[in-house]
């Protein structure tokens, strides 16, 4: 017999992920990148918006049940995404850049 499972071994989900992202890399002829871990000068830009996330919402915020964090999380990513500029998207919203970003692209053959 083949595969872990049937030798009673459990695949984890974190491989198949991993797998279906290496093979999704070598399909597009990219790579990623090892960002180690703890090392917010490596990845600033998820680290700006963890900061942010946990200032803004999380630290002010108790959630009574799962619904009102998910209520309060997702009105408070429409504002972020949608209303606040980003001095990283030289003050455009992440909306106003997509939407430029789309235009700005050359037509698919």
């Amino acid at each position: 017999m083949g595969g872990g499972a049937a030798r009673g071994h459990a695949v984890r989900p974190g491989w198949l992920i991993a797998w279906a992202l290496r093979d999704w890399c070598r399909l597009h002829h990219t790579t990623t990148s090892y960002i180690e871990p703890g090392s917010p000068w490596e990845n600033p830009f998820v680290e700006s918006f963890n900061g942010r996330c946990r200032d803004e919402l999380l630290n002010i915020e108790e959630f009574g049940t799962l619904l009102e964090a998910q209520v309060v999380i997702e009105g408070w990513r429409i504002e972020y995404n949608t209303y606040r500029p980003h001095s990283s998207l030289g003050g455009l919203t992440p909306a106003e850049h997509a939407v430029r970003w789309t235009i700005n692209q050359p037509a698919l053959p």
